[in-house]
C-alpha cells in the first residue's frame, strides 16, 4: 500500500514510525450519521413487529452515548453557540479528538486555523491500510474529515483532489462528480482526476459488478456509485451497492495489510432521510447501516484482533415515535411506501392540481383516500426548501404517527457500540471526542505527531480576495501565528510587525506599506477595523516562500 502524504513531499521508508504493540491491529469505525435515538428505535421496532426479529445487530454491543456539542462559531453571519452540531465539526471531534466550528473539516477554530490530523491519517503514518466507506458523496463531511482538511465541507473539489495524495487505500461512496470536469458534467473547473487515481495505482469502479469483480489483492480502489450520493435504499437498482457490500469488499481488501487496517464506514444516507422528514426511508437506511454492522461485527469476531467501534454524529430531525397525543404507532404502514420521497419530489415540484397530488401520492403508497385538505398541503409545500417534498412527508408521517420538529439537527446524545478491546475505552457516558483518542490507542497510533507533521506544513487562514483578485490575510492573527510581533498605533496610525531583524510598517491612511523603512509594492486594507495584507508581505518579513494553495485554500509554508 501507498504511505500517507501529508505534507507535498514524499514521505520516505525511515519516516515511517514502526506500529506499537497495541490491543487491536485493526479498527473499524461506523457512524450512524443523523441516527439518534428515535432512528435506532424506529428500525427496531419495524423488525419486531413487522418482521418478527427482536433486535438489531447494534443492540448486543451497546455501551453508553456521547455529547455531540461543537465550539461557537459563525452560521450565516450569525455567532452560534455550537450546542447543536452540524456533521462536519462532529465528525473533526471523533476522527482527530478536537473540537472546531460547524462547518470546519479537521482545522481549528481560529482566523488562522491549524489542521487536526485523524486516526486514519495516524494509521497511514504507521504502516496500516486505510479505507473510507459511505453511502454519501465521499467528499461529504463524514469521510472528509479523516483524510483532508479545509476551512469549509462545500469545499468537495479540494477534498477529492486531497484524497489522491492522502494514501487511502480504499475510497468507496457516491459523489464522482467532484472529480470530474465541467466538460465531463462533473464540478471541477480544472480538470477531472479519475485518471490521476489511476495513475497511483487506483483499480476504478462505478457500479456493483465492478465492485464484486475486484481482486482482493488489487489494495488501492476508488468506487464511486453515483455523481451525488448513493440512491437510497428503495430507490437502488441492482447496479447499486450496499452498504454491507461496500464493507465487505472494503475489509476484504485492507486485510491484507501484515501491519493492519483502520477503516470508517459511514450510513451517510439515514441523515439525509431525516433531513426530509422521510420515515420510511429513514427506517431502510438505519437497517442497511444494521446490515454493514453485521459485516464488520462478522469480520471482527472470526479475525480476533479487531476493534469495533460505532456512533452518530448527532441526530436529525427531532424525531418522535408518536403524536398528537395518540398512544400507537401504525408499524403496519411503515414499509408501505414504494420509492423515497427524494425519488418522486419532481413529479410533486410539477404538480398543478390536488387530483396531480393524488395521482402521485397513490402511485407511491398505500393511501387511496388522501383528502382535498392533505392534498392541498401538499401542494403549497411545508414551508421549508423541502416545498412539495415535505409538505408530502408531513402527510405521510401524520398517518404513520411519526413526529418531527423540523429538518435540522438536534443536540441529544447519541448511542455508542463496540466490540473488542476499544469497549472498554469507550463505555458510560463519553464525550465524542473519545472516539478519537480511543480508536489511537487501541491501535497504537500517534495523533500527536500526525498532527505536528500536518501543522508544519499547512496552515488555514480566513482571506478576503480584493476586487483585481488578489488574497488578503488577516494581518495581526496571521504575523502572530508566524511568531511576529504586532504593534498598533493610533496616534500615527500606522500597524508595524517585526520578525527577527525585519519590521513591515502600514500607514493605515493611505495603505502604504514600508519593509524596513523602504518602500515596498505590497497591498493593504482595512475592513471593519481589521488590518489584511498579501502573503508577499510575509514572506519578506519572515524569508519564507510560502504559497498559496486556491484550491484547498490553504498556506504552503
Amino acid at each position: 500500500m501507498a504511505l500517507s502524504v501529508l505534507s507535498a513531499s514524499t514521505v520516505s521508508a525511515e519516516d515511517v514510525a514502526p506500529v506499537k504493540a497495541s490491543p487491536s491491529k485493526n479498527l473499524i469505525v461506523l457512524i450512524g450519521d443523523g441516527m439518534g435515538p428515535a432512528q435506532v428505535s424506529a428500525a427496531r421496532n419495524y423488525l419486531m413487529y413487522n418482521k418478527g426479529i427482536d433486535h438489531l445487530t447494534l443492540d448486543s454491543i451497546y455501551v453508553g452515548q456521547a455529547t455531540t456539542y461543537a465550539d461557537r462559531g459563525e452560521d450565516g453571519g450569525t455567532i452560534v453557540s455550537g450546542v447543536v452540531t452540524d456533521s462536519a465539526s462532529a465528525g473533526t471531534a471523533f476522527a482527530t479528538g478536537n473540537k472546531t466550528y460547524n462547518a470546519a473539516i479537521s482545522i481549528s477554530n481560529e482566523d488562522v486555523a491549524v489542521p487536526f490530523a485523524s486516526v486514519i491519517e495516524a494509521a497511514e503514518l504507521a504502516g496500516k491500510s486505510t479505507g473510507l466507506v459511505t453511502t454519501a458523496r465521499i467528499t461529504h463531511a463524514t469521510p472528509a474529515v479523516y483524510a483532508s482538511h479545509v476551512r469549509s465541507r462545500d469545499n468537495e473539489v479540494a477534498i477529492a483532489s486531497q484524497y489522491l495524495e492522502s494514501g487511502v487505500d480504499v475510497l468507496l461512496g457516491g459523489g464522482s462528480s467532484f472529480f470530474l470536469s465541467k466538460d465531463e458534467k462533473g464540478k471541477r473547473s480544472d480538470k477531472s482526476i479519475i485518471a490521476d487515481f489511476e495513475s497511483k495505482g487506483y483499480a476504478y469502479v462505478s457500479d456493483k459488478a465492478g465492485l464484486n469483480a475486484l481482486n482482493a489483492d488489487k489494495g488501492k480502489v476508488l468506487g464511486l456509485f453515483g455523481s451525488s450520493h448513493v440512491s437510497y435504499v428503495p430507490d437502488r437498482t441492482d447496479a447499486v451497492p450496499t452498504l454491507a457490500d461496500m464493507t465487505n469488499k472494503a475489509l476484504s481488501i485492507l486485510s491484507k495489510e501484515e501491519k493492519g487496517f483502520a477503516v470508517m464506514i459511514e450510513g451517510g444516507r439515514i441523515d439525509h432521510a431525516s433531513h426530509a422528514n422521510d420515515f420510511p426511508t429513514t427506517v431502510q437506511e438505519v437497517l442497511d447501516f444494521d446490515a454493514a454492522v453485521k459485516v464488520a461485527l462478522d469480520f471482527a469476531k472470526k479475525d480476533g484482533n479487531t476493534s469495533v467501534v460505532i456512533t452518530a454524529d448527532h441526530e436529525t430531525g427531532g424525531l418522535s415515535l408518536s403524536r398528537d397525543n395518540i398512544y400507537e404507532l401504525n408499524l403496519d404502514l411503515w414499509d408501505q411506501q414504494k420509492n423515497s420521497s427524494e425519488f418522486i419530489a419532481g413529479k410533486l415540484k410539477e404538480a398543478k392540481t390536488i387530483a396531480d397530488v393524488k395521482a402521485i401520492v397513490h402511485a407511491n403508497t398505500w393511501i387511496k383516500d388522501l383528502s382535498d385538505e392533505e392534498a392541498a398541503y401538499i401542494l403549497a409545500g411545508d414551508g421549508s426548501s423541502y416545498a412539495q417534498e415535505g409538505g408530502y412527508n408531513a402527510v405521510i408521517s401524520k398517518r404513520l404517527l411519526i413526529g418531527w420538529s423540523g429538518h435540522g439537527h438536534s443536540a441529544v446524545d447519541v448511542g455508542v457500540w463496540a466490540y473488542g478491546p476499544i469497549a472498554d475505552l469507550v463505555k458510560g457516558q463519553i464525550d465524542n471526542t473519545r472516539i478519537a483518542t480511543a480508536s489511537a490507542e487501541i491501535i497504537g497510533v500517534d495523533l500527536a505527531d500526525a498532527t505536528a507533521k500536518l501543522q508544519a506544513k499547512y496552515l488555514y487562514p480566513k482571506f478576503k480576495v480584493t476586487r483585481d483578485g488578489q488574497v488578503l490575510y488577516p494581518a495581526k492573527a496571521l504575523a502572530e501565528t508566524l511568531g511576529a510581533k504586532v504593534a498598533w498605533s493610533e496616534s500615527t496610525r500606522t500597524a508595524s510587525i517585526t520578525h527577527g531583524g525585519n519590521t513591515l510598517t502600514v500607514h493605515l491612511d493611505t495603505k502604504k506599506v514600508t519593509v524596513n523603512g523602504a518602500a515596498s509594492s505590497h497591498a493593504s486594507d482595512v475592513d471593519n477595523g481589521k488590518l489584511y495584507l498579501p502573503l508577499e508581505a510575509f514572506n519578506a518579513l519572515t524569508g519564507q516562500n510560502m504559497k498559496w494553495d486556491t484550491l484547498s485554500e490553504r498556506i504552503v509554508k
